[in-house]
């Protein structure tokens, strides 16, 4: 909650929806302007006091934006970054050599074939392990070795769900920090650092922004200190750097962020009960059923539906799960997730031959349109 000069306190969807309340100084506007500025005047004296020297990582555009995913997180402080692959990554370059780590079996591929290839060249070592299952946490978790635990979830792209307090606790036991990647949940349905995790990073590309319009990445702490500073100078140095007009656009896009996640959360759980029953259907991954192994977990971890992504499994393989996807016309195919736009795509074709996804699986990102709409159009693709 925030608080006004009377000391009414008002809920997140209100914070989100008038960005802070930010209101600029010069000439009032309710809009907060874009710097496009990469440098900035010294004092006489040659001295900063305004705290802004080079746009790499000074650029009063980013204040507003990181502002607002601190308050909607309930962190300390926040980043704004260039994409979610430079949030999380700098993550991982703030390790020392020699550092160990775990990740879970299920993530983002681009991220998981980063850290298991050429991320380890930079000194890490990294284990691999069903995170939904915190025996098999704790059982790759090397004393005074492990540094960072990584979690998604939901988990693209079967979107199983990880128990963030119960291994945020095993992490903290043996010294480990905990980052949760909550692209897909958002802050609308779980908060990650109320759960006990030190750091929450989020893709905003996707859901925060929510057009299909910006590439950027946020990450949020829980607390500073020693290892937050060592990140934001990997920002810095590596130059992972959003825009201004990224930055402004990202707050455009938040200001809508609870009607539109609450919106695909609903329709895709009317999507997910229809498509359990459709005989063409193998099986339907998403949280919000009770049929799906972790729902239990979900129920208790989020808190007002279950987003807006799901994963279907078609009858008749590679084959008929690439023809349903190209038979379908207000679905869209396309990469990517979190827009208001729903798209349908065959996932393993996109990760590769190495890719531990079903050929079978459709992946699919929900958005605002009329949830009978998209399921009809499902139905006649499926009507082979």
């Amino acid at each position: 909650m925030r608080h006004d000069s009377t000391g009414r306190t008002f809920a997140p969807e209100s914070i989100a929806a008038q960005a802070l309340g930010w209101v600029d100084a010069e000439t009032r506007a309710i809009v907060s302007p874009i710097h496009p500025s990469t440098t900035f005047l010294r004092d006489p004296d040659n001295q900063y006091r305004s705290g802004r020297v080079y746009g790499r990582s000074d650029n009063p555009t980013f204040d507003q934006a990181e502002a607002l995913v601190t308050s909607l997180e309930g962190g300390a402080s926040s980043m704004l970054f260039a994409s979610g692959m430079a949030a999380a990554t700098a993550v991982f370059l703030s390790l020392s050599p020699g550092d160990h780590v775990v990740v879970p079996e299920v993530m983002y591929w681009s991220l998981r074939s980063w850290i298991c290839g050429p991320g380890e060249r930079f000194g890490f070592r990294a284990s691999v392990v069903d995170m939904t299952n915190p025996e098999k946490v704790a059982a790759a978790i090397e004393p005074d070795k492990t540094r960072l635990v990584w979690v998604e979830t939901p988990a693209n792209p079967l979107w199983c769900v990880t128990d963030i307090a119960e291994v945020s606790r095993i992490a903290h036991a043996a010294g480990a920090l905990v980052c949760v990647d909550s692209t897909s949940a958002t802050p609308v349905l779980t908060r990650p650092l109320a759960c006990g995790a030190d750091f929450v990073m989020h893709s905003a590309t996707k859901y925060l922004n929510g057009h299909s319009d910006v590439l950027a990445g946020t990450l949020t702490a829980a607390r500073t200190g020693d290892f937050w500073e060592r990140v934001r100078a990997t920002r810095s140095q590596v130059g992972s750097i959003a825009g201004p007009f990224e930055a402004w656009l990202l707050v455009r896009g938040m200001r809508t962020l609870f009607l539109r996640v609450r919106a695909a959360s609903k329709s895709a759980l009317a999507i997910a009960e229809h498509l359990e029953q459709h005989p063409r259907v193998l099986s339907v991954m998403y949280p919000g059923l009770p049929s799906f192994p972790t729902h239990v977990v979900a129920a208790r971890q989020m808190d007002g539906g279950f987003g807006g992504m799901l994963s279907v499994r078609i009858r008749g393989g590679e084959e008929a799960a690439v023809r349903v996807a190209s038979r379908v016309s207000l679905w869209k195919r396309a990469t990517s997730l979190g827009g208001v736009e729903s798209l349908i795509e065959h996932r393993a074709s996109v990760e590769g031959p190495d890719s531990p996804v079903p050929r079978d699986l459709l992946r699919l990102s929900v958005g605002i349109e009329a949830a009978a709409d998209l399921i009809a159009d499902l139905d006649q693709a499926l009507a082979l």
